[in-house]
């Protein structure tokens, strides 16, 4: 669910005053997130499809079939990680579950103009109230 302007401004302040208090520590937690993990996933899963083939060829070498089949299942199970994991990870600059394309776009639209309405009668719900 995309934040609404006013959370997203909320949260840019809350970034900027965290930047302003301690900067040592706002730049040690730009490292984490969905990225930093979907990118250490494939390079995971590209170690595990070296050791496949690994397997395969040791399997292949030594007669053994079962080997070579458990290094082919490794090299297939870590391909399929590898290349989920890459269209998973967001570029930079990027939301991690922001969609592209004209399409996305006229939907983000709608949906926060729909949010835009709800919060609009929600101030007003809560300035006719006695102003909370």
């Amino acid at each position: 669910m995309p934040l609404s302007e006013h959370e997203q401004r909320m949260l840019e302040q809350m970034e900027r005053a965290l930047y302003a208090e301690d900067p040592k520590f706002a730049t040690a937690l730009e490292g984490s997130g969905l990225r930093t993990y979907t990118r250490r996933r494939v390079y995971q899963a590209v170690a595990g499809f070296l050791v496949g083939i690994a397997l395969l060829m040791a399997g292949m070498v030594a007669k053994q079939v079962w080997l070579s089949v458990v290094g082919f299942l490794v090299m297939l199970g870590c391909a399929v990680l590898a290349v989920t994991g890459w269209r998973k990870a967001p570029k930079p600059g990027e939301q991690a579950a922001g969609a592209t394309g004209p399409q996305a776009r006229r939907q983000g639209r709608q949906r926060r103009s729909v949010m835009d309405r709800i919060e609009q009668r929600w101030q007003k719900r809560r300035d006719e109230q006695g102003g909370h």
